[in-house]
This record gives C-alpha cells, sequence and structure tokens, in this order.
C-alpha cells in the first residue's frame, strides 16, 4: 500500500513539474529575475557584505514566486477548467496533489538558490562557512511553505483570470515592504511594525541571523511570526478545498 501511495505521489509530482516547466514563460522569469536584481544590486553596486545581506534577501524574494504562482495561478485554472475536481474524484489522496504542487516549488527553490549562490561566491566574493550555506538552503525550502499556503487560498477563491493580477499584487508589495529591496530601517516605523505582520520579513531575518546581519531580535519570534502565517493560511485553505466537494 505504502509502494503504491509512494509511486501514485511521483507520477503526480511529475506530471505537475512537466506540465509548468512547459509554460517557459513562466520559467524564466520566475529564475532569472532574483538572479538579475542581485547581478545589478548585490554584484554591481555592492561590496562583499552588502553581497552576503543581499544574497539572502534575494534568495527569499526568488522562491515566493514559484510557490505563489503555481499554487495560486495554476490551481485556479485547474479548478475552473474541472481537473481540480476530476482529481478529487480519483483514488488519489487530496495531499498528494498538495505534496506534488511542494515538490515543484521547492525544486524552484532548489535552482533559485544554487544559481544565486553561485553568483555571489564567483561575482561578488560571498564566503560562508558549510555549516551556514545549509542552514541558509535548509531556510530556503522552509520560505516556500508560507507562499504555498497563500497561494493555495488564492488558487481556491480566485478566478484563474483574477488570480495573475492578484498575485503580483501581492507579491511585489510584500517583498518591498518586508525590507527584502531596502532595509527595513530605512522605512517609516508604522511600516516598520507592518513587517512583523509578514513571514517575508521574518524569513529574512532567520537568514541574516546566520550571517549575524540581522536586527538582534529573538530567533523564536520570527520562528512564531511564520507559524502565526501558515496555521490561518493552512486552515482557511482546507476549509475552500473540502467545500469544493
Amino acid at each position: 500500500m505504502i509502494a503504491i501511495k509512494l509511486h501514485s505521489l511521483h507520477q503526480e509530482t511529475l506530471c505537475d513539474i512537466k506540465s509548468v516547466f512547459r509554460s517557459i514563460g513562466f520559467v524564466i522569469p520566475a529564475i532569472a529575475f532574483p538572479c538579475a536584481f542581485y547581478l545589478f544590486f548585490g554584484v554591481a553596486m555592492g561590496n562583499q557584505q552588502t553581497g552576503s545581506y543581499l544574497l539572502i534577501n534575494y534568495i527569499i524574494f526568488g522562491v515566493m514566486g514559484p510557490a505563489l504562482f503555481n499554487f495560486g495561478v495554476n490551481v485556479a485554472t485547474e479548478r475552473e477548467n474541472g481537473l481540480l475536481a476530476l482529481k478529487q474524484l480519483s483514488p488519489m489522496p487530496a495531499s498528494q496533489y498538495l505534496m506534488a504542487k511542494c515538490a515543484t516549488a521547492l525544486l524552484f527553490s532548489t535552482v533559485i538558490f544554487a544559481l544565486l549562490s553561485i553568483i555571489a561566491v564567483t561575482m561578488a566574493g560571498v564566503t560562508m562557512t558549510s555549516a551556514q550555506w545549509l542552514m541558509l538552503y535548509a531556510l530556503a525550502l522552509l520560505a516556500t511553505i508560507p507562499f504555498c499556503m497563500l497561494g493555495l487560498c488564492m488558487g481556491l477563491s480566485f478566478s484563474a483570470k483574477a488570480a495573475p493580477a492578484l498575485v503580483n499584487l501581492i507579491y511585489l508589495p510584500i517583498s518591498m515592504l518586508s525590507g527584502l529591496w531596502l532595509p527595513i530601517i530605512m522605512f517609516p516605523e508604522l511600516l516598520q511594525w507592518f513587517a512583523w505582520l509578514l513571514p517575508s520579513y521574518h524569513l529574512s531575518q532567520i537568514g541574516l541571523s546566520i550571517i549575524d546581519l540581522d536586527q538582534g531580535f529573538n530567533l523564536a519570534l520570527h520562528l512564531l511570526g511564520v507559524t502565526l502565517f501558515i496555521i490561518p493560511c493552512s486552515f482557511i485553505a482546507i476549509k475552500k478545498y473540502n467545500s469544493l466537494n
């Protein structure tokens, strides 16, 4: 039974990966944008410390996009064209459908992490210990989870036409207000407090703590901030998914 479930999950994951990677208009920008931004701000206009700081922030920025779009836009499209209803009628558990999409987002996270790290080492002179690189990679994978859940909520709530615009409307402002593009201390005090509501801010601070460039708050507060974002999004997504039956 376990072997059958694993085979089913493997096939569903392969189908989702193939489906996403056929959309070149999505794949190339999702991978190229964070690399291009890092090349400009972290390499051309920065130094070694700036390169390390921006590497972490652009990794968070980079993994947000595929997670939001794969769940937010693709789920909305599959829901409208009936594919999601067909999967609900099949013997395959709903968890495998979601895990397959998570696997695709994690694959994007791995590719983006690898490319940004190569650029950082070869062009920006960034150096870290093996333990720091491993922690940063683990963070890149962790960072996909809250945005997968947020994207799922959107994909189950909005139409296929509205979803892309709404994802962009959330993706870019969240990135800016989290301090991923500019240090949070440059913002007005009200916006600095607002950043505490955003998982990307907490993930950025967790990453910056690896190289001692964070704001110095307790790491547990940032982990709590991410958790408190994931729980309600997961609850809403489950309610929305069950209501489709």
